[in-house]
């Protein structure tokens, strides 16, 4: 388990909201995650934000996107971190 003490910040949760989503975080990086949820109401907004999104997304595979979209889509992903 994390040391006591340890915390996570939002923009952290931000990052890591994915992984925790998919079961692929260490167990000791998701309590902390978890920790900060108990306390956070915006960040609980955004897991269940990010979580209806991917449900609701989710099941829409590559062939279903135009070729248009699918670039676009790449774009606004690779230059996400760099704004």
């Amino acid at each position: 388990m994390a040391e006591s003490g340890a915390h996570i910040s939002c923009q952290e949760v931000v990052e890591l909201v994915t992984d925790y989503l998919e079961a692929a975080l260490p167990p000791d990086e998701a309590a902390l995650l978890e920790q900060h949820l108990n306390f956070c109401q915006g960040c609980v907004w955004y897991v269940d934000q990010t979580r209806a999104t991917i449900e609701a997304v989710g099941h829409i595979g590559t062939s279903e996107l135009t070729d248009e979209t699918r670039d676009r889509l790449l774009t606004v992903f690779r230059d996400w971190k760099r704004s």
